[in-house]
């Protein structure tokens, strides 16, 4: 933990790492009493952590809900988790803050029996010792819980089998006749076959076709996100008479496709206005990218705090050649002797060292350390690009790349959810931090 000079910032997760070198960890295996089994053991862990989108009908190519589905797979699972690639989960562990809300990462001890279970060849085990099967409905797939409202597309956008990725837009009207505040928001395809060919999507409110057509944006899916929680007492507002403007983004996957998304709103009740607005914007964005064939390229982006800020998530956006994104806090000087400055303070937030194109994930911290940053501050986002063989999912790695919308082309930014705050509350929080943090401290002590 850190606190600042004078009365300015207090951040959870204080560190001097900028970038963490991408590697498989390897994980100590404990003695085992007995033999690790499927039905005892290993079953209780993938229901809780995989099983959400491992099961018929849902994203993941195949089901773990038994263990005759689960045994095939075992070595794949084992090589999964110790890679820490699944489940999808990229930040940086040992980087910045690293508590956060609805962490699906397995724990090291999850890991290990995981691969004790594989290495000792994969035992079934005792039928008796299988927990109950867990039960399923079609809320499960909300990230953000049962939505209140559901917008659909009136009829699904029928993609052709080929030709260049597909720009969309699809305007909506869900009737909405009263203004109401967004307090959780998630955005996905409506169906497994829409899930294959779309790249990503964005919902814009339209208040105003004639004037403004484009409208404001609300929320982006993109390939294996979840959704945004803003923080307590905080929304969005969405005024009576709103239209709601998907714009998709669709990639041809050799085979006629009918595309169809949706959006699910949590809101405030009826009557309750939330204190703050919460909003979810670009940051870091680096327009002139610049990646040499066979070369990994570095990228730094910048957005200055005008007022005071709460944190709320952290985002990366790349594509393919992605490799590793870090957000970190340039403080601005407060010090009395100002005039001569010394070297900027600053500090690493998160990152993700181990970036995958599939899986943009959306880390929300948790609310007792989610960064508080003055104003002034200076958000910098730092963004790697691999361009070489070693990568995978390089589609070329013989030729430059740069800029662009395309899957082909790369982008560099970062989606931040934010709520400004007034300086009274700005240092009302920063002080019960401190507080709450000296009563952590006392009661560590013997």
């Amino acid at each position: 933990m850190r606190l600042s000079l004078g009365s300015h910032v207090f951040l959870a997760g204080g560190v001097a790492l900028v970038w963490a070198a991408v590697a498989t960890p390897v994980f100590a295996q404990s003695p085992v009493a007995t033999a690790v089994t499927f039905t005892k053991d290993v079953a209780p862990i993938l229901q809780k952590a995989c099983q959400n989108c491992h099961r018929p009908g849902s994203v993941a190519p195949m089901s773990l809900l038994t263990y005759q589905d689960a045994r095939p797979w075992a070595r794949s699972i084992k090589a999964k988790v110790s890679a820490r690639e699944m489940p999808p989960w990229h930040i940086d562990r040992n980087v910045g803050i690293t508590r956060f809300k609805d962490d699906p990462s397995l724990s090291d001890e999850e890991i290990a029996t995981i691969v004790s279970w594989v290495d000792g060849g994969a035992p079934q085990g005792n039928p008796s010792d299988m927990p109950p099967a867990r039960q399923f409905s079609d809320l499960d797939s909300w990230y953000i819980g049962k939505p209140d409202i559901v917008v659909k597309m009136d009829k699904p956008y029928v993609l052709p089998p080929t030709g260049p990725d597909n720009i969309v837009d699809v305007l909506v009207d869900p009737g909405f006749t009263e203004d109401m505040y967004v307090m959780a928001i998630e955005s996905k395809p409506a169906d497994p076959r829409s899930f294959k060919v779309v790249h990503h999507f964005t919902t814009n409110l339209v208040e105003d076709e004639e004037e403004d057509p484009t409208g404001l944006f609300l929320n982006e899916y993109a390939l294996g996100k979840n959704g945004d929680v803003f923080p307590p007492n905080s929304g969005r507002l969405i005024k009576a008479g709103t239209k709601i403007n998907f714009n998709l983004h669709l990639n041809p996957r050799g085979e006629e496709t009918p595309v169809s998304v949706q959006l699910g709103l949590k809101v405030f009740p009826k009557g309750q206005t939330p204190k703050y607005v919460a909003f979810t914007q670009h940051m870091g964005d680096a327009p002139d990218l610049d990646i040499p064939s066979g070369q990994i390229a570095r990228h730094d982006g910048y957005f200055r705090l005008p007022r005071p800020a709460l944190v709320a998530s952290f985002q990366p956006h790349m594509h393919n050649r992605g490799k590793a994104m870090c957000m970190e806090a340039i403080y601005p000087d407060v010090r009395a002797d100002s005039a001569r400055p010394g070297p900027s303070r600053v500090e690493t937030l998160s990152c993700v060292s181990n970036y995958q194109f599939g899986w943009h994930i959306t880390y929300p911290y948790a609310d007792d350390v989610a960064p508080l940053l003055p104003a002034g501050t200076i958000v910098h986002i730092t963004a790697w690009h691999d361009n070489t063989a070693n990568n995978r999912w390089n589609p070329n790695p013989k030729n430059w790349v740069g800029g662009g919308a395309r899957s082909i082309d790369e982008m560099s930014f970062a989606w931040v959810t934010i709520t400004y705050l007034d300086d009274d509350d700005f240092n009302q929080r920063v002080t019960d931090r401190a507080r709450a943090a000296q009563r952590s401290t006392s009661q560590q002590q013997p």
